[in-house]
C-alpha cells in the first residue's frame, strides 16, 4: 500500500481530494489529509478505511517529521511560503514531493540533493503555473517538430466568475486566495516584444493592458505578469523575439483596480494607525489629499485627485464596494492591503450556487515553409458550484494525475522538475480531457504583403 500525505485542505484542494479518494481503492493508496482545520472533511471520509484527516501544524517540527516519515509521497497545497519547510523534511526523510507553486530560489538549491537521493520534487503542477506550461509545450513541440520557428508567444490566464453568476459591476469574484489577488502584480513586469526588452513598473501595470477575445465568452483585458522572461529557456524559445505571460480580467476591472494602486491601498509593508476606529470612508480618506473647498465630498476629491469621471464606470464600481460609506472596519490592526482585502472579501465572495470560470489563452505566431501562421489555443472551464470550483479542478486535477503517475513508477525524472517534458504533460493533458479540461485551437495563415 502506498501512503500519500496531503497537506492543505483549503478552497483549492476540493477536486484533488475527490480525485485521490476516487483512485485510492484501485491504486491501493492510503490518504492522510492534514490542515489547521479539517472539520469540513470529517463526513466525507468517515466511512472510508483508506483515508483520514488530521489537524496539522506545519510549524510543529515533531509532527511534521512524524507524518512525513509515514508517507511515500507528500503533496503540499499549503500557502507557498510553507512549502520549503515541508521540502526540507522530505529531503531529510527521502520522500517525493509535489506542489502547485513556483520554483523559488530556495527550491533550486535542493535540486542536486534531491537528484542524488533519487527523489522527485515536482513543482508548478497546478493551473498557472502548471496546465499553462503543459499545454504551451504541447503546441511548441508540435510546431518545432514540423520544422516551424516560433516568433511570438503570449499566454494569459484568469480565475473569473462564470457568466451566469456574474452579477456585480466588477465582473469578478474570489475563487482562490484573496490576499494573492490584492497583492497581484507588485514589482516590475518584464517581457520581450519584437526583440526589445520591456518593463512596466507596478504603478503603470493596470494602465498597460491588452485586449483579448475568447469565442463564446467575449472580450477580456490582460495585464503582464512579473516575469515573462525566465521561461524562454524552459520552453526552448531562447531567441524568441516576443514573449509575454499575463493575467486576464473582464474589461474595465484593471482601470478600476488602478485606483487602489495609485492611492496606495494595496501596500502591505506597514500597519495603519487607528485602524480599530476606522470606517470604510475614513480608510479611503486617509489616502486622499485635503478638500479643495469646504463642501467637497470624498467622491469629488478622489475624482479630482486621480482624474476620474464622476459619472463613469470606475466610480460605479467603487460606490458598489461601499468605500464611501461609514461601515466600521472592525479590525484591530492591519496594513492598507489587509483592510482592502476585508472590504473586498465581503463583496466578492462566491455565494451558494455560484460558479467560477477559468480562462486560459495562448497566442502563437510561427514561420513554416515561408508562411506566417497564427495559432490560438483557448481553454474555458466552468465550476460546478462554490466548492467544486473551476479553480479547484484546474489546480488539483493535474497534481492528482502526476501523483498517480509518480506512485505508478512512470515518472523517473529526479531533482526539482516542472512538467515541460512530453512524458509528464502528455498523459496529464490526455486524462484532463475526461474532466472537460480541453483546449480549442484555431489557426490561420497570415496574408503576406
Amino acid at each position: 500500500m502506498k501512503k500519500i500525505l496531503l497537506l492543505g485542505a483549503g478552497r483549492s484542494a476540493s477536486s484533488l481530494i475527490q480525485y485521490l479518494l476516487q483512485n485510492a481503492p484501485s491504486e491501493n493508496w492510503h490518504l492522510t489529509i492534514g490542515d489547521i482545520n479539517v472539520d469540513h472533511l470529517r463526513d466525507k471520509i468517515a466511512q472510508l478505511d483508506f483515508a483520514e484527516a488530521i489537524v496539522f501544524n506545519v510549524h510543529d517540527e515533531a509532527q511534521r517529521a512524524a507524518e512525513v516519515s509515514k508517507a511515500d509521497l507528500v503533496i503540499s497545497l499549503l500557502p507557498a511560503i510553507f512549502h520549503i519547510e515541508v521540502a526540507r523534511e522530505c529531503m531529510k526523510q527521502e520522500k517525493h514531493l509535489i506542489t502547485a507553486s513556483y520554483v523559488s530560489p530556495e527550491f533550486r538549491e535542493l535540486h542536486e540533493e534531491a537528484d542524488s537521493k533519487n527523489l522527485t520534487i515536482l513543482m508548478e503542477s497546478g493551473l498557472d503555473p502548471g496546465i499553462d506550461h503543459m499545454s504551451a509545450m504541447a503546441v511548441i513541440q508540435r510546431v518545432q517538430g514540423m520544422g516551424g520557428k516560433i516568433t511570438s508567444f503570449k499566454s494569459y490566464t484568469g480565475g473569473l466568475v462564470a457568466p451566469e453568476s456574474d452579477n456585480n459591476p466588477w465582473n469578478y469574484k474570489f475563487s482562490w486566495n484573496p490576499r494573492n489577488v490584492v497583492l497581484a502584480g507588485q514589482g516590475t513586469a518584464k517581457y520581450i516584444k519584437n526583440g526589445e526588452y520591456k518593463y512596466i513598473p507596478y504603478h503603470q501595470l493596470f494602465k498597460r493592458t491588452d485586449e483579448l477575445y475568447v469565442e463564446g465568452y467575449g472580450h477580456f483585458d490582460g495585464y503582464a505578469n512579473r516575469d515573462s522572461l525566465s521561461y524562454r529557456e524552459h520552453y526552448g524559445l531562447k531567441d524568441i523575439p516576443t514573449m509575454l505571460r499575463g493575467t486576464l480580467r473582464r474589461i474595465g476591472y484593471c482601470a478600476a483596480w488602478d485606483v487602489f494602486v495609485q492611492l496606495g491601498l494595496t501596500d502591505d509593508s506597514y500597519d495603519l494607525e487607528g485602524v480599530d476606529s476606522m470606517t470604510h470612508r475614513s480608510y479611503l480618506e486617509a489616502f486622499l489629499p485635503p478638500a479643495a473647498f469646504a463642501e467637497e465630498t470624498p467622491q469629488q476629491r478622489l475624482c479630482r485627485y486621480l482624474g476620474i469621471a464622476p459619472e463613469g464606470e470606475i466610480m460605479e464600481k467603487l460606490e458598489w464596494l461601499g468605500l464611501f460609506e461609514g461601515t466600521p472596519l472592525e479590525l484591530q490592526a492591519a496594513t492598507p492591503a489587509q483592510v482592502l482585502e476585508k472590504i473586498l472579501v465581503a463583496k466578492w465572495k462566491l455565494e451558494p450556487g455560484d460558479k467560477d470560470m477559468i480562462v486560459m489563452q495562448h497566442l502563437f505566431e510561427y514561420e513554416l515553409d515561408g508562411e506566417q501562421h497564427e495559432l490560438t489555443s483557448s481553454l474555458v472551464v466552468l465550476g460546478d458550484d462554490e466548492v467544486q470550483t473551476a479553480m479547484a479542478k484546474t489546480v488539483g486535477l493535474p497534481v492528482g494525475i502526476l501523483a498517480k503517475l509518480l506512485l505508478q513508477g512512470k515518472i523517473d525524472r529526479r531533482g526539482v522538475v516542472i512538467p515541460i517534458y512530453p512524458d509528464l504533460y502528455e498523459p496529464v493533458l490526455e486524462e484532463l480531457k475526461r474532466y472537460g479540461v480541453d483546449f480549442v485551437e484555431e489557426e490561420k495563415v497570415k496574408a503576406t504583403h
